[in-house]
């Protein structure tokens, strides 16, 4: 179990490296493409990736799972995680949507007991409070500063939580190359459906930048754009693979809060490539967010301690 945690935190920590870096590249190109031929694009470079990943690992015939609903149904969810969280960074600086995506963790502990049975701890839910308090102090309500783009990304953050327990339930059974693929098939079959949606409808502009990201039709690339929307492709195979197997390893509640790590690297890009400069406010209340997950981390090892010398009593 020790040697399964440790992978599990390694798997984490690095995929979530991995997949910061497709913040950047997304935005980069999120005032001349729509999200959706960003979106495609990633996921057809990541096919021939995936395959030959699902073909080492486990075989190619594993993608006809006996468990499809729920590969689909996690898909699903990791599709619209995604398509809220950069449609959020559309509008928002990285580190103000990144520090909101971090009440994904907290999510993920909440409802690991309901859905997976896992007991979670009362100062576990206690500290959601404080985490809340650092969305509030993040979105300021009342300052007239507020922008719903936020809400997408906190929207983000909870069906990010979501799937990655859906992981953790089907973990026993698929590996996370081909939950990894499904997700890919979900994210290119989506963004097409929504794209021809649009296009029918005849919906090309909107004012909001988060929906010109969204409704904004399709047009030829440049080169370097090109290989910028690839780029994502190659980065989200390896992320894909790194979380769910993160997820699929050990108990969400347990290995959620290494998510923080992300702190580090998403506004590092956001200086670096954008000059964006992290205000006082946004660090606030990142701060306060993942001070609330750190207590409830430490919070659940020690309950988890109390139940196994329960146990031996």
């Amino acid at each position: 179990m020790q040697n399964r945690m440790v992978l599990s935190t390694l798997s984490l920590c690095v995929g979530v490296l991995v997949f910061s870096l497709q913040d950047p590249l997304v935005k980069a190109v999120s005032s001349n493409y729509p999200l959706t031929q960003v979106m495609a694009t990633r996921a057809i470079v990541a096919i021939p990736i995936l395959i030959i990943l699902v073909q080492l690992d486990v075989g190619i015939r594993a993608v006809r799972s006996k468990r499809i609903g729920m590969l689909t149904l996690r898909a699903i969810a990791q599709f619209s995680a995604y398509t809220l969280y950069y449609l959020a960074i559309a509008a928002l600086p990285l580190a103000d949507a990144a520090a909101l995506y971090f009440m994904a963790p907290l999510f993920i502990m909440v409802m690991a007991g309901p859905y997976l049975g896992e007991r979670v701890s009362g100062r576990t839910l206690a500290t959601v409070v404080i985490g809340l308090v650092g969305v509030i102090v993040m979105l300021r309500p009342s300052t007239g500063l507020f922008d719903w783009a936020a809400l997408l990304s906190l929207g983000s953050a909870f069906l990010y939580g979501f799937s990655q327990l859906m992981a953790r339930r089907i973990g026993d059974t698929e590996s996370a190359t081909v939950m990894a693929f499904y997700q890919n098939g979900a994210y290119l079959i989506g963004a097409v459906l929504i794209a021809g949606m649009f296009h029918v409808a005849g919906i090309t502009r909107a004012v909001h930048p988060s929906l010109e990201f969204l409704v904004r039709p399709w047009v030829w690339p440049t080169v370097s754009d090109l290989m910028t929307m690839a780029a994502c492709g190659f980065v989200a195979s390896a992320g894909m693979i790194l979380l769910s197997q993160a997820y699929r390893l050990a108990p969400a509640n347990r290995v959620a809060t290494f998510e923080y790590t992300g702190i580090i690297w998403t506004p590092l890009w956001g200086l670096l490539f954008f000059g964006e400069v992290p205000r006082n406010i946004t660090m606030l209340g990142a701060a306060l967010i993942i001070g609330a997950g750190l207590l409830a981390l430490n919070g659940e090892r020690r309950f988890a301690k109390r139940i196994r010398l329960s146990r031996c009593a």
